[in-house]
């Protein structure tokens, strides 16, 4: 129950970002909500991992699943991703970063700025990765070579 709640927590913070984003239909605002969802499943199960690597196996989940279901509905897979990695943006981190900016401590402002470029990259890479991916993929079986 401990990982659940959180994930849930997840999945309703996306239901409601969608919301913004207006996506009308509801299995979109679902399918949209499933990968955040599933992304911060990932994320807390991998507890034993480092932080960047959390990031990036949680982004890839997210953006897989984003995948999917843009196969699945025939829409872009921004639609989904980007609403996916809603929750493993970290806001806290830019939040306590420019904190310690303006409180002039520079060691902690430098720290905290480098760890959450490191998360940002991540969550970037991994969606690069699998969207690059997901390209290969389906140039290869469009030649017939898949």
């Amino acid at each position: 129950m401990d990982i659940l709640l959180p994930c849930l927590y997840a999945f309703l913070a996306c239901v409601a970002f969608s919301m913004v984003f207006e996506l009308r239909r509801w299995r979109y605002i679902l399918s949209a909500a499933a990968p955040g969802a599933v992304a911060w499943l990932v994320y807390l199960l991998l507890a034993d991992l480092g932080m960047v690597n959390r990031y990036l196996l949680a982004t890839i989940a997210a953006a897989v699943l984003s995948e999917v279901f843009a196969r699945l509905y025939k829409t872009p897979a921004t639609v989904f991703l980007i609403i996916g990695i809603v929750p493993l943006v970290p806001g806290g981190g830019i939040y306590y970063t420019m904190d310690a900016l303006l409180d002039g401590e520079m060691d902690l402002f430098l720290r905290r700025g480098l760890e959450t470029a490191a998360y940002a990259g991540a969550i970037a890479v991994g969606c690069s990765l699998v969207s690059s991916m997901a390209r290969i993929l389906t140039t290869l079986r469009r030649r017939g070579r898949l």
